[in-house]
Order: structure tokens, then sequence, then C-alpha cells
């Protein structure tokens, strides 16, 4: 039952984000939808990561070059997401309002994205890889 209630609060979390962004772009005082471009960073953020953990076998304890490699690659993404509106307000294509909004729904997503990956990867039972 503590998966449910995970999955539960991880929805939520990810709607409240999705809240944030949606109200960045159709605010009338903002009107504009260039912020739903981060929409490809959600997407791109877990995929290093998803690839290198099927590589890699994590019986050794030492860090290997392959999933370094993917937490830098989901580093980039990450920190382009929360660059990418702040560019687009300083070029004036957004407000410094909307821009606001957009980094909270980054955070709130990138903060459920990383939660998710906390609860369901481990490789008990309960896992994301049975999905």
């Amino acid at each position: 039952m503590a998966g449910i209630k995970a999955l539960i609060s991880l929805s939520f979390g990810g709607a409240i984000g999705l809240m944030f962004l949606m109200l960045g772009c159709a605010l009338p005082i903002y009107n504009q939808y260039w912020p739903l471009f981060v929409l490809f960073f959600y997407v791109l953020s877990p995929i290093p990561y998803c690839i290198a953990r099927r590589l890699v076998d994590d019986t050794d304890a030492m860090s290997n070059a392959c999933k370094e490699l993917a937490i830098f690659l989901t580093t980039g993404i990450v920190v382009s997401a929360f660059g990418l509106p702040i560019v687009f307000a300083r070029a004036h294509l957004i407000e410094w309002g909307a821009c606001a909004l957009v980094l909270t729904g980054n955070t709130v997503i990138f903060a459920t994205i990383l939660g998710f990956f906390l609860v369901f990867g481990s490789n008990d039972d309960f896992s994301w890889q049975q999905w």
C-alpha cells in the first residue's frame, strides 16, 4: 500500500508542476507559449540514467564511467531546462513573471522525477523496471 501512496503523491506533484508551467503560458497577462519547450527537457531528463542503468551492472561498489556520463548528461539537461526560460525572458519573448512560474514548475517537476527514481528505483519487488 505504501507504493500506491507514493505513486499518488508523485502524480499530484507532477500535476502541480504542470499547472505552474501552464499558468506561466496561459495567463492573460503573459499569453505566450514559448515556455512549453521545457516539456522536451522533462521527457529527455530520465533517458540517460535509464539507459545507463540497463547497461551497467550494479554489483561493483566503485564508480562506473557509463553511470557518471549519464548523470552528467542528465545534469546538463536539467540545467538547460532552468536556463531556457531565463533566456526567453532576457530576449523579451516572455515576461519575468512567466519565467518565475516556469522555474517553479521546473523545480516541482524535477523533484517529482527525482522522487520517482528514489521510490521506484531499487531492484526489489516494487520497481519501475516492471513497468
